[in-house]
């Protein structure tokens, strides 16, 4: 069980006794009446797409996942194709299983894929990745000793707020739960 403020995009549920991938989840506040979750919730079986709300304390049950490591191979006109570490066997699936973290996605990242009853459900990236830069401002004369980030597009083609001394071609660790920069990669 977990509290419904805590469910997040790609995240598998249990409601009303069927099994879930949440799609879309926001916080709701509307002036002084309660806040609440509202959320968009795929039933894993036969697709449909419901809309739902809970309050922010209401609890949501989550399914018991067995993990098993993945690695992610490439992407074509079927989805995104994920390699049994353990078998070497090839799957494709949809790209909403990676949630949020999918612009962080590049060839050959180890992923982990949680599986329900040997459905994969979700696929969680590692908490850091190394991401080359692929075009950022230059540095501005100054803008180094105030600490100013500036946007830079990574090789995977996401945006990131980045320290002014970073470069295009420089390899830096973002994090893929919150999409922040975290350091430079030394080479």
């Amino acid at each position: 069980m977990i509290k419904a403020s805590d469910l997040r995009k790609g995240r598998a549920c249990i409601h009303e006794g069927d099994l879930y991938i949440c799609h879309d989840i926001q916080h709701v506040a509307k002036g002084n009446k309660r806040s609440y979750m509202a959320a968009k919730l795929k039933n894993f079986k036969n697709g449909q797409v419901i809309d739902v709300r809970f309050r922010v304390d209401d609890t949501v049950d989550v399914p018991f996942l067995e993990s098993r490591e993945y690695e992610y191979l490439y992407q074509d006109a079927n989805g995104y194709v994920l390699m049994d570490s353990s078998n070497y066997d090839q799957i494709h699936v949809d790209g909403i299983l990676f949630g949020d973290g999918i612009g962080f996605l590049k060839e050959n990242t180890p992923v982990t894929g949680l599986l329900h009853e040997g459905k994969l459900l979700q696929v969680e990236l590692p908490h850091v990745v190394e991401l080359k830069i692929k075009d950022t401002p230059p540095v501005v004369k100054g803008s180094t000793a105030t600490n100013q980030p500036k946007d830079a597009v990574l090789e995977t083609g996401i945006r990131v707020r980045v320290p002014a001394f970073i470069e295009p071609g420089e390899s830096i660790r973002v994090d893929t739960r919150n999409g922040e920069y975290v350091e430079r990669v030394k080479s």
